[in-house]
């Protein structure tokens, strides 16, 4: 299958085709008919699979084929865990969108709000968010979501992990009962199913991503060690193994800055 025979307008798959794609990876083969025939769906797509073209493309083919609600007023909103994949989304969405009609903003916290509601003011169709600054906005009423038409929940478990439940499920009520949802995420817990089962309306589910295995080419070996001899550990194995590089998980910045500095003390850099 190539991008041609997806039925995507001669505008969209110009700008694809720009980026040098032709053919579809299977998560958009599998849900681009199924959201431009206005299903919700259930999507179960890690990062790396294409997800994003994914919902991007026919959501850009949906508004642009069918006037607006409102002139002005946010007709799609995505919801991300993290500014970085925000920025990325709404990159994304301009990229794609680049020879149609339709305007995009992205907002996240931990910078200036007020270059952000000037762009909301000035009216745009698509909008790419955190949840905490979308409620901020919403809050001091600079944002409006009662004329949205789509709704993407992207990377909906690490949006659980990190904390947003109770924030995604503030803003779902802020939205209209009659939009299209798409919830797009890696794994299924019974929370993400729950969260699914009170959005989605009869949804199409499409699932690329093997349900939660391990990566066969890697090793995987854990140490039992008390939390007050981590650092040892982690400094011994490093030595041990003379590892050139090493990729290291902390459950927080301060803890990621406490280990860091361990190790240059230890002279590892």
């Amino acid at each position: 299958m190539n991008f041609d025979q997806l039925n995507l307008a001669p505008a969209i798959l110009r700008a694809v085709q720009e980026q040098g794609y032709t053919t579809p990876t299977p998560i958009q083969a599998q849900a681009i008919p199924v959201v431009l025939e206005g299903h919700d769906l259930l999507a179960g797509a890690q990062t790396g699979t294409g997800k994003t073209a994914g919902f991007t493309l026919p959501m850009l083919q949906l508004l642009s084929s069918r006037p607006a609600r409102q002139p002005g007023a946010i007709r799609a909103l995505v919801l991300t865990p993290t500014r970085e994949l925000a920025a990325q989304v709404e990159e994304s969405i301009r990229v794609y969108g680049k020879y149609l009609d339709l305007t995009s903003t992205v907002i996240f916290g931990g910078v200036g709000m007020n270059p952000q509601i000037n762009r909301i003011a000035r009216g745009v169709d698509i909008l790419v968010a955190t949840p905490g600054r979308l409620l901020d906005l919403e809050g001091q009423n600079h944002i409006d979501l009662s004329n949205v038409e789509i709704l993407v929940l992207d990377e909906a478990d690490r949006m659980l992990d990190m904390g947003f439940i109770h924030d995604v499920k503030k803003v779902l009520a802020l939205l209209p009962k009659d939009k299209q949802s798409l919830l797009f995420s890696a794994t299924f817990s019974d929370e993400i199913r729950e969260l699914a089962n009170g959005l989605l309306k009869s949804p199409k589910s499409v699932q690329v991503t093997p349900p939660n295995t391990t990566v066969e080419r890697i090793a995987q070996v854990i140490y039992p060690v008390g939390r007050n001899r981590k650092k040892d550990v982690l400094a011994h194995l490093i030595g041990e193994n003379d590892w050139s590089q090493v990729l290291v998980f902390t459950r927080t910045k301060f803890g990621a800055n406490k280990v860091a500095d361990f190790l240059n003390d230890k002279g590892i850099k």
